[in-house]
């Protein structure tokens, strides 16, 4: 039997949370054995999210086959096990693409090429390519309803239920209830002209999440199930969580899985195996204690920036009981020669670098290094955090002043990072990286290899830089260790200094943050916070009972 599909789509305004939505539902269709695929459709013009500004788009998600993404497959791969690649984001520009490339071929025989039925084709197709080894496919429709680049695809998920009927395709609408305080009323008008606008283009939702900051009365449940033509107990009260790990539990107890096991014919579904999420929450809401985390970065001010890195940091803390409390510092603020951004790092029981792009804050992300190798902080650092390790290691321990990235200074004489050398002469800018899943070969008895428990990983990688192997002999002698590198020892991956001389301190090329999960902690995440929570107890920083006991009716 072929996939059956849920589409989810939002109302009224973006940022809803369809993604979390989304990958809800599908983490508690996993834990009733249904075999679950992930889609996005993204409707802007951009072939891939490689090329934006983090500020606009948040951060770049990658996957194993190297292809950039939206975050929102982040989480996806978060809440489920669903095997992601490049077929299963697309957006207008890569649909688009492909259908001129499909004209300029002689594919469409000279017929004049429409939105129907040549896009939509192209859309249907896109579906059905992801859907062979799956029992449920979940399809997100990026955007609002109403966008002008939104509507092929919703013509497209139309057309789906057509083709297949109503027992194979089903309609999850994510929309608002707003509180206006002014009235101290829930209004539910918002809700009613989303899905007008749904009927309009001929689909009518199965299943209304409700997002709202207060609970729906259960007049209110029957006033939008009245006016909008479903079910009342398909009218979901999506509230506020506190947590996101808490989204699979709350749609369960509103009897999400069950809804869509009803409209989809899934008579067959075992019953919900959710015990290890419960643990999950039970530990989130009750920490023994809590780790700080300093991250010195370049996009501090857009959270979603570093969104799968700040999540792993969570399922590391998780692991251990405790409460991750995150200070995100802006690199530029370290950039005092007075030596005065120490003060800003004194509290941190472990210091950050993440990646990132371009030559600003990189001064005050060395300095935040030297203060961590110095101080004996444990100190972790991921793609620029590597190469930034490496070059404050060569100017402040090897002498090499002018030591720096060819990114940052093209002219420098000691380029202890450079572009990689597939890449030299290629100036465009999307898709022309370092991408995907590379396997990295690590020294035995290394801090690596004891975090990872064996000497051979595969993991994600987005970079056009590499370390310059030139000036390994002289970083090794002075005492910095290259303990990864890749298959045949082109490339560098990690770098570490000996637990003699500091008790973490780790960096590495590729980007482990993509494959973290709540249930799954990435083990250099996992012993990171373990370091970190070490150093806190090391510099008497444990919480008191009473702030121990703030601290749980805080997180309750």
């Amino acid at each position: 039997m072929s996939a059956k599909y849920i589409f989810v789509t939002g109302g009224v305004v973006s940022s809803l949370g369809k993604g979390l939505a989304a990958a809800s539902i599908g983490c508690l269709l996993e834990a009733r054995g249904i075999r679950v695929g992930m889609m996005k459709f993204d409707p802007y013009l951009n072939v891939d999210p490689g090329t934006m500004s983090p500020f606009q788009h948040g951060e770049v998600f990658v996957t194993d086959d190297g292809a950039e993404t939206d975050l929102d497959m982040g989480h996806y791969e978060r809440f489920t096990h669903a095997n992601l690649s490049r077929d299963n984001n697309l957006t207008s520009g890569r649909i688009y693409e492909q259908v001129i490339t499909k004209e300029r071929r002689g594919d469409y025989l000279g017929k004049t090429v429409q939105v129907i039925p040549h896009v939509t084709n192209e859309i249907k197709s896109a579906m059905r390519k992801v859907a062979s080894e799956n029992q449920v496919v979940l399809v997100e429709i990026g955007g609002t309803v109403g966008d002008i680049e939104s509507l092929p695809f919703l013509e497209a998920i139309r057309q789906m239920r057509q083709d297949l009927g109503r027992d194979n395709t089903l309609f999850v609408h994510v929309t608002l209830v707003p509180w206006i305080a002014a009235a101290q009323e829930l209004k539910t008008k918002p809700t009613q002209h989303s899905v007008k606008e749904m009927l309009s283009i001929g689909i009518q939702p199965d299943i209304l999440l409700c997002r709202s900051e207060r609970e729906l009365p259960r007049e209110m449940r029957s006033k939008i199930a009245a006016f909008c033509n479903v079910e009342e107990a398909a009218v979901i009260a999506a509230r506020d969580v506190a947590n996101i790990y808490e989204l699979p539990l709350a749609l369960a107890q509103e009897n999400v899985d069950t809804l869509v096991l009803k409209y989809l014919r899934l008579d067959d579904a075992a019953e919900a195996k959710l015990d290890k999420w419960n643990d999950l929450v039970h530990r989130a809401y009750h920490p023994r204690d809590e780790v700080h985390i300093g991250i010195v970065g370049k996009y501090v001010e857009y959270e979603d920036s570093y969104k799968s890195l700040k999540e792993a940091l969570v399922h590391g803390a998780l692991d251990s009981n405790l409460k991750l409390r995150v200070t995100w510092i802006e690199a530029e603020g370290l950039e005092t020669a007075d030596g005065s951004y120490t003060q800003q790092l004194d509290s941190f029981d472990g210091i950050l670098v993440p990646g990132g792009f371009g030559k600003r804050g990189i001064e005050g992300m060395l300095n935040g290094i030297r203060f961590a190798r110095e101080n004996k902080v444990p100190y972790f650092g991921i793609c620029l955090g590597m190469q930034t390790a490496c070059i404050e290691f060569a100017r402040n321990v090897c002498g090499l002043k002018d030591a720096n990235s060819g990114e940052f200074d093209p002219a420098t004489p000691n380029r202890v990072i450079y572009k990689l050398r597939e890449l030299t002469g290629v100036e465009e800018m999307g898709g022309t990286m370092r991408l995907g899943a590379w396997t990295c070969h690590m020294e035995p008895g290394s801090l690596a290899a004891r975090i990872y428990g064996t000497t051979e990983i595969s993991e994600r990688h987005r970079h056009r830089y590499e370390f310059n192997r030139e000036f390994e002999p002289a970083l090794s002698n002075a005492g910095l260790r290259f303990t990864g590198s890749t298959q045949e020892g082109t490339y560098v991956e990690i770098v570490e200094l000996p637990q003699q001389t500091h008790p973490f301190f780790i960096a590495c090329q590729f980007h482990p943050e993509f494959k973290s999960k709540p249930l799954e902690p990435h083990p250099l995440f996992r012993d990171f916070v373990k370091a970190s929570y070490a150093h806190r107890m090391q510099h008497g920083r444990a919480l008191s009972q009473e702030s121990f006991q703030s601290l749980q009716q805080t997180a309750a």
